[in-house]
C-alpha cells in the first residue's frame, strides 16, 4: 500500500542533539513532499516554537499536530481543533508540582509558555493545553504520577524519561494524526509515523507503519513495527527510504 503521510516527531526524532535538522534528513523530507506525500509535524512543543522548523522544511499549507495533540492546525494559521485541560484542575497540578518539588511547565491556549522559573501566580486562571514536570529523581516522578492517579482520568505520557507531560483524557498524537487524516480524505494505514518517546506512542501503534528511533524508550522499540537509526544518525531519512520509498534495509 502506497503511504500517503509521514508523520514525525520532532524532539528525539527529527532534531538532532543540536535542536537542529539534519541536511540528510530535510533531504528525504522534501523529497517524500515532491512525490506526494503529506508531511505531519507531531509534536508536544507548541505551534510557536514548531513554526521555525515548519518553515524550514517548505511545509506551509500543510496541517501539523502541537501540544500533544492539544491543537490541530490546517496550516501555519487555521486552527483546526483545541482541547485544553479543565481549568478546575490548574491550582491541583500546580500544588502536586509544589508539593513534590519537581520542576513544572504549562502550555497556555493564547500561545504562552510558562516553567518554574517565570511563573506568573495569575496564569492559573488561563486555559492550558498541557501541564508538564521534570525531575531526574524517579521517586519523585513515581509520587507526582501517583498524586495525578487521584484527580481522574488524564492523558499522562512523557516526552523523555525524566518527565511527566499531561493533557486532557482522550487528546493524543495519534488523535490528531486520526483528526488530520480525516481533514485529507487519508486512511491511517496510509501512514508512518515516527518517534522516540511515550506520547509517541499512541501515534506509532495506530499508524500503518510505526518507527521507532535508534534513542527511542524501550516501550517504544517494542511497540513499533521496526526500528532505524537515532536522531544523530539520520534515523528519519532512513525511515523514508525504508517505509515511503521501500529501499531495503541495510
Amino acid at each position: 500500500m502506497a503511504i500517503r503521510l509521514l508523520a514525525l516527531d520532532m524532539d528525539g526524532t527529527l532534531l538532532n542533539a543540536r535542536q537542529a535538522i539534519s541536511p540528510e534528513n530535510r533531504r528525504w523530507i522534501r523529497r517524500a513532499a515532491e512525490n506526494g506525500v503529506t508531511v505531519c509535524l507531531a509534536s508536544g512543543r507548541g505551534r510557536p516554537t514548531m513554526l521555525p522548523y515548519y518553515e524550514e522544511l517548505g511545509l506551509a499549507g500543510t496541517p501539523f499536530v502541537a501540544v500533544n495533540g492539544g491543537e490541530v492546525w490546517r496550516d501555519e494559521s487555521r486552527l483546526l481543533s483545541r482541547r485544553p485541560l479543565d481549568r478546575s484542575l490548574n491550582r491541583r497540578l500546580l500544588a502536586i508540582a509544589e508539593e513534590t518539588d519537581a520542576w513544572f511547565w504549562a502550555y497556555g491556549c493564547e500561545g504562552y509558555y510558562l516553567t518554574k522559573a517565570d511563573w506568573d501566580p495569575g496564569f492559573v486562571q488561563e486555559e492550558w493545553l498541557k501541564f508538564g514536570y521534570y525531575a531526574e529523581d524517579r521517586e519523585v516522578l513515581a509520587r507526582v504520577k501517583a498524586e495525578l492517579g487521584r484527580l481522574g482520568p488524564l492523558e499522562i505520557t512523557n516526552s523523555d524519561p525524566n518527565n511527566l507531560e499531561i493533557n486532557p483524557p482522550g487528546v493524543s498524537k495519534a488523535a490528531g494524526l486520526a483528526e488530520v487524516c480525516r481533514e485529507l480524505g487519508i486512511r491511517m494505514e496510509e501512514t508512518v509515523a515516527v518517534g522516540d518517546s511515550l506520547n509517541d506512542l499512541a501515534m506509532i501503534r495506530q499508524a500503518g507503519i510505526g518507527v521507532a528511533m535508534g534513542n527511542a524508550q524501550p516501550a517504544v522499540k517494542r511497540a513499533a513495527d521496526a526500528v532505524v537509526a537515532a536522531n544523530d544518525e539520520d534515523g528519519v531519512a532512513e525511515a523514508i527510504r525504508r517505509f515511503v520509498f521501500g529501499e531495503a534495509a541495510k
